[in-house]
């Protein structure tokens, strides 16, 4: 244990020196009741592994004097105007003078005495190391059920299956990093869902990453948290989707189109009748509109992945450098123009029917057969002329 006098001495020794190992960053808003204990925790663990370091206190606005406590005790304290979980750690790490960081709440509910344990894991040569609190242990009304059993365990799935991240528990606040590797994701978020960008980038632009158990204990503030579950669960899963193209655009647009294509090539012949069911031109329609939905979907998908790389928020893709140096916008205009050629044509046949027929009443089932395959080339066709000119300006820098 460490001696109160070795607390307090410590600070002063650790803030000094120009070569700090390990910044504790703690995001703090009106946590009076527990930011003195989390930051004896912080630097006693610190002094008694022999860790240079600092604790720093990114205090969002708080008007109950934890500024004061965290100082008095030998934090540095940051204050930070913008309001947001991701606010306050992102102006507590901009301030962090250690190559490493550990980060964690301030309600004496993550245990910060393990700090040696991760930093002993950066030392190995990860870029961010997690915690995960359904390996270490969940005390009894740590966490409320809906987030320990669905809540959790869902939106992690999620992240696991769109990103292939090997964590275990993407909301545990309790991680430390390397600052240059995490300060060179450019992290944009300032609500909850930042902890989730830190996973998902570090990933998707190869950082080392592993995890070890942590323990997550009940906090000591005696207030509501400032978590809400419906609010900030929608906006993790608002965030995964806007970061994966794939799931949001593309694999349901090839799913519709897929569909739209085989529905289609089982109607056009005639009615298809399974069971009691007979399936039409009706149909047929739909299927056509699945077909434009699916297409347009896809296209999104390459317009999205190829702004967000742009902007520095996903890695690059050879497949779309692939895509670019054969898929040029010539290309494009050759496939639109013959598309929408065979729409016209298609039009054409359906005039020519009307006209064997002395352009009186015709049948809808037949010469629908007709109208909607070549409305959905001519439509393909427009889509494809648009999408490659747009492409070709968002690839201008690229080439």
């Amino acid at each position: 244990m460490t001696s109160a006098t070795e607390t307090q001495i410590a600070p002063s020794r650790l803030q000094t020196g120009e070569d700090i190992e390990l910044s504790i960053v703690m995001p703090c808003l009106n946590e009076s009741a527990t930011i003195g204990t989390c930051v004896k925790k912080a630097l006693g663990a610190m002094t008694r592994h022999g860790i240079r370091g600092e604790v720093i206190v990114a205090d969002n606005g708080s008007t109950d004097g934890s500024q004061q406590l965290a100082a008095d005790l030998g934090a540095r304290v940051v204050p930070i105007e913008r309001q947001g979980y991701g606010s306050a750690l992102r102006g507590g790490i901009a301030a962090a003078r250690g190559r490493f960081v550990l980060m964690g709440d301030a309600d004496d509910s993550y245990d910060f005495t393990q700090a040696n344990e991760f930093v002993m894991k950066l030392r190995e040569g990860y870029d961010l190391v997690m915690g995960n609190r359904f390996q270490g242990g969940i005390l009894p009304g740590a966490m409320p059920p809906l987030h320990q059993y669905l809540g959790n365990p869902v939106l992690t799935a999620i992240a696991r299956l769109f990103f292939k991240t090997p964590i275990g528990d993407i909301y545990c606040g309790l991680r430390a990093f390397r600052k240059e590797a995490i300060e060179r994701l450019q992290l944009r978020t300032l609500g909850m869902e930042y902890a989730n960008e830190m996973v998902v980038k570090a990933t998707r632009f190869g950082l080392r990453v592993t995890e070890i158990p942590t323990v997550l204990s009940p906090d000591g503030r005696g207030r509501p948290p400032h978590l809400r579950t419906w609010r900030d669960g929608w906006r993790t899963l608002r965030f995964l989707l806007l970061y994966s193209p794939r799931w949001l655009f593309l694999y349901p647009g090839i799913f519709s189109l897929v569909l739209g294509v085989v529905v289609g090539g089982l109607l056009l012949p005639g009615p298809l009748t399974i069971g009691n069911v007979a399936f039409d031109v009706h149909t047929l329609l739909f299927a056509a509109m699945a077909i434009l939905i699916g297409f347009q979907s896809m296209v999104f998908a390459t317009f999205t992945k190829l702004f967000a790389i742009s902007e520095g928020l996903l890695p690059e893709d050879p497949r779309l450098n692939w895509l670019f140096r054969h898929v040029t916008l010539e290309v494009g205009l050759v496939v639109g123009v013959l598309l929408i050629v065979a729409g016209t044509g298609a039009w054409g046949l359906g005039l020519a029917y009307w006209q064997n027929h002395h352009f009186g009443a015709l049948d809808p089932e037949e010469t629908l057969r007709i109208v909607i395959p070549g409305l959905v080339c001519f439509t393909l066709g427009f889509q494809t002329i648009l999408s490659s000119f747009f492409l070709s300006v968002l690839g201008m820098s690229r080439r």
